[in-house]
């Protein structure tokens, strides 16, 4: 892949809010899952568990993060990963104090990215669901009330007539500084 390719890919990959309802194959949501767990992580801790669901105990999930009448469109998709805080080593502690900066959190992000990607590699549409009663999650996953569940993601196909949005980004110029000798 060049740069060219990668940026087609970031290009079309979009949060996608309308899906077919199609369900997604086990297998496919597995080696999504397995290509974006490749993603970096500090000290290569990779603090991290995915947990997808797909049919019925996706639709349990999916309820807990619709409380207020929020994410209706994700009882359409296919499946559903919970990106779990998985304990970090001992390494990655000493560091965060030293540092006075949480690693895990960074670590989080770039595997939410990784599986996003991912899942637009694969064909397959995704959103980053912010909204979710944690507690509840938790619970429905006999996950520890210590497991921290910062990111939820909706997979799924897009509806035919889902646009690709154009992105709208500020200018580089305002966003990028080249320091160079």
């Amino acid at each position: 892949m060049n740069l060219k390719e990668l940026e087609a890919l970031y290009l079309s990959r979009q949060s996608c809010r309308e899906f077919t309802g199609e369900p997604l194959d086990d297998a496919l949501v597995r080696e999504i899952c397995r290509v974006a767990l490749l993603a970096p992580s500090a000290c290569n801790a990779q603090p991290w568990h995915l947990i997808a669901a797909t049919g019925a105990k996706k639709a349990e999930i999916v309820k807990a993060m619709q409380h207020l009448g929020m994410n209706k469109f994700a009882s359409e998709a296919g499946a559903i990963v919970v990106v779990a805080e998985d304990k970090s080593g001992g390494i990655m502690k000493i560091g965060a104090a030293f540092k006075e900066n949480e690693f895990v959190r960074n670590d989080l992000g770039i595997l939410t990215a990784h599986l996003v990607l991912a899942a637009q590699a694969a064909g397959v549409g995704s959103c980053i669901l912010g909204w979710r009663d944690e507690k509840e999650l938790r619970s429905l996953l006999s996950l520890s009330d210590k497991v921290r569940i910062p990111e939820v993601v909706a997979l799924g196909y897009p509806a035919k007539d889902y646009p690709v949005r154009e992105k709208k980004r500020k200018p580089l110029s305002e966003t990028f500084t080249l320091l160079s000798d």
